[in-house]
C-alpha cells in the first residue's frame, strides 16, 4: 500500500469514528427527566411480588402516585444512585399517597436480599423473574425509573441514573397529572 492510501484509509476511519461519535453525542440523554416519549402517557399493567411476598399491581395501586425503579445487585449506575433513591424515599416516607418500588430482573433473589439488608433499603422490593413486568414497562436495561400518578397512566420516565431532584420533578409531573 502507498504512503497516499494509507493516508487516506486513515481519513476515511477518523471521519467514520467522528461521525459515529456526533451521532452517539446527539442520542446521549441531558442527564434530567423524560416527561415526553418512550412509555410516558400510557397505562403498563403489572403484577409483581416484593420480597416479603405481598403482591402489588397496577390496579391495586391506582389511586397513589408509583415510582417504580429498575435495578440489579450487580449494575454499577444502580448502585450510584441509590443514595439518590433512599435520600428521595425518606423524604416521601411520610405521604401516604406516593408509593416507591424497586424491581428486579436478571439477579438473583438470594443477591437482592443480602443487598436489601446490608443497605437497609426502606422501599419495597420486588422480583421479576420472567421481566413481565419490565416488558409492560419497555425496559432495555437498567437502571430505569417510572412515576405514575395516580391515573394510572406515565407521566415521566428516566432510562439511566436518577438523583433526587430528578424524581422530584417526576413526581410534581406526576401530581400535576391529577
Amino acid at each position: 500500500m502507498t504512503a497516499t492510501r494509507i493516508r487516506a484509509a486513515a481519513v476515511a476511519v477518523a471521519v467514520v469514528l467522528a461521525a459515529a461519535g456526533i451521532v452517539l453525542a446527539l442520542g446521549m440523554d441531558d442527564g434530567g427527566p423524560t416527561v415526553t416519549g418512550g412509555i410516558v402517557g400510557e397505562s403498563p399493567r403489572f403484577e409483581v411480588e416484593t420480597l416479603d411476598g405481598t403482591v402489588l399491581s397496577s390496579e391495586g395501586l391506582r389511586g397513589r402516585t408509583v415510582v417504580v425503579n429498575f435495578w440489579n445487585t450487580w449494575c454499577i449506575p444502580c448502585l450510584r444512585e441509590a443514595p439518590a433513591l433512599a435520600e428521595f424515599h425518606a423524604r416521601h416516607a411520610g405521604d401516604d399517597d406516593v408509593v416507591m418500588i424497586g424491581i428486579v430482573r436478571d439477579d438473583t433473589e438470594r443477591a437482592v436480599r443480602e443487598h436489601v439488608e446490608e443497605e437497609g433499603i426502606a422501599w419495597e422490593v420486588a422480583m421479576d423473574p420472567r421481566s413481565r413486568a419490565a416488558l409492560a414497562f419497555g425496559v432495555t436495561g437498567q437502571p430505569e425509573t417510572f412515576v405514575i400518578g395516580p391515573d394510572g397512566v406515565v407521566a415521566a420516565e428516566r432510562r439511566g441514573e436518577v438523583s433526587v431532584s430528578d424524581l422530584e420533578l417526576m413526581l410534581d409531573e406526576a401530581r400535576g397529572r391529577t
